[in-house]
């Protein structure tokens, strides 16, 4: 349990007009961790050495925030400098500017931050996944969650559009009707002891059902997924994510990831600005692109 709340950006759930069936419109993010580091922890790795070099001083320095007391720490262990010539934690601002100036990005995946993402459809996680460096990824299995979790995620394109939007909620009441009446049909015919949806457990069973019935589901489908990066791959998946050219609904998501992570690690994404963009939604950039 942190000892202070982590920053998160939630989203609003909405109903069609006819069924009810729920959709969201904006992807949700939460910060659900980051590294930690006991600073503490060093200091008999310090007092180890000659009391001439100063490095049992490096304590009495006022600490940067954790995580990037982390990266500001094992950057500094590269020279050992612990010392009084060190560059002081008042200049932290500086130390980073001169890790990305220099390209050292090594030091950045020292940290790790873990997101949940809802509200993002699966086309949009099929475009996620593809990050694989610095990346790891838990999502929602349509094969053991069965429909009574389903939720839909509308496109910002149909929005501010009557037709399109009428057209949308048309739809998902649509798929969502035939994946409950495929589910029961199957139901129906796993009672009947068909021989391709029997098995030995109650759970293998209705996997079957599930396994079965997902296939009438759209890629408008809700796609929860948890996500960890390092601090390198965040810087990564940012210029890729949030940049004028990648498609809408993805940088809506990492707009949002942006806002979430600078308040947890201001240094580490001190470089970035953002740009305004026609469609509402705005471009990260930075002079300091793949370190």
């Amino acid at each position: 349990m942190n000892s202070r709340p982590l920053p998160a950006k939630h989203a609003d759930v909405f109903h069609t007009r006819r069924m009810s069936t729920p959709y969201l419109k904006e992807p949700g993010v939460v910060l659900l961790g980051v590294t930690e580091f006991d600073l503490d922890g060093v200091k008999p790795f310090l007092d180890g050495f000659d009391e001439e070099l100063g490095y049992g001083k490096y304590l009495q320095d006022p600490p940067v925030p954790t995580p990037e007391a982390l990266l500001k720490f094992a950057g500094q262990l590269c020279y050992m400098s612990f010392g009084p010539k060190r560059t002081w934690n008042q200049h932290t601002s500086r130390y980073f500017q001169h890790i990305k100036q220099s390209g050292h990005g090594s030091v950045l995946e020292h940290i790790n931050l873990s997101f949940l993402f809802y509200g993002i459809s699966r086309s949009l996680t099929h475009e996620l996944v593809r990050h694989r460096a610095g990346m790891g990824f838990s999502q929602l299995s349509q094969r053991y969650v069965d429909g009574k979790a389903l939720r839909f995620v509308e496109r910002p394109e149909y929005q501010n559009d009557a037709y399109l939007h009428n057209e949308f909620e048309d739809r998902i009441d649509c798929a969502a009707g035939e994946y409950n009446s495929i589910a029961a049909s199957l139901l129906r015919r796993q009672q009947e002891n068909k021989p391709d949806l029997t098995a030995e457990k109650a759970t293998d069973l209705r996997k079957k059902v599930n396994q079965a019935a997902r296939s009438v589901l759209p890629n408008e489908t809700e796609a929860p997924i948890v996500t960890t990066m390092n601090g390198r791959a965040l810087r990564h998946t940012l210029e890729m994510r949030a940049s004028e050219f990648a498609e809408v609904e993805i940088r809506k998501l990492f707009n949002r990831v942006y806002e979430v992570a600078k308040t947890a690690v201001p240094y580490l994404l001190e470089d970035y600005q953002c740009k305004s963009l026609p469609d509402g939604t705005f471009a990260v950039e930075t002079e300091y692109r793949k370190v």
